[in-house]
């Protein structure tokens, strides 16, 4: 995918936040801290499109960027970090899923994962509400330069067991060594109309 431009269009709480567009949407989801927004950014080729953070729960709003003047990518609060606030917490799902329910240019949704933890139920839970809403998912593991080739391995064995599907249909991802980006890019696109 040739980036030609990408650019933040808006934050949003409400359906009526959200961009009048008949755009094609990915969406990215994912617990705190699996490197959400350093995934974006290197897939977009810029270093701070998606302002990342050290601190895990950062995102708390649903973050709107254009690519190409074609197709948004939507960057969706992580969940599960213990230290952001219950009040904020209770309004993270509901926000969540009513954009995944209700927005008709929803492509499909890419969950990302940390390759080194072994997913929990939210994860598997969230893969079968996908399904029953017949969204499309597209699972990512991210941070795979901080094992060894024979750990990675292991791990994807491990996670693709826990979530109940095929181990290739994992994507193997870093945002240091660029590892899994072309590859994710070719998924992308499958789900993006008109993208080459």
């Amino acid at each position: 995918m040739i980036i030609k431009s990408a650019d933040f269009v808006t934050s949003a709480v409400r359906p009526v936040q959200y961009p009048e567009s008949s755009l094609p949407e990915i969406a990215f989801a994912g617990r705190s801290n699996v490197g959400k927004s350093s995934l974006i950014n290197t897939l977009v080729n810029r270093k701070r499109l998606v302002k990342t953070s050290s601190t895990p729960g950062r995102t708390q709003l649903i973050n709107f960027f254009i690519i190409n003047q074609t197709f948004y990518l939507v960057d969706l609060p992580g969940y599960g970090y213990a230290r952001v606030p219950a009040s904020v917490q209770k309004k993270w799902g509901p926000m969540v899923e009513r954009y995944l329910k209700e927005r008709t240019g929803l492509q499909a949704v890419t969950l990302i994962m940390d390759i080194r933890r072994t997913p929990r139920a939210e994860e598997r839970n969230f893969i079968d509400w996908l399904q029953l809403y017949r969204i499309p998912t597209i699972p990512v593991l991210t941070k795979v330069d901080k094992l060894s080739k024979t750990r990675q391995n292991k791990q994807v064995g491990l996670i693709a067991s826990a979530l109940d599907i095929d181990r290739e249909q994992l994507t193997l991802f870093s945002a240091k060594s660029r590892q899994g980006k072309d590859r994710l890019w070719t998924l992308l696109k499958d789900h993006i109309p008109g993208t080459e």
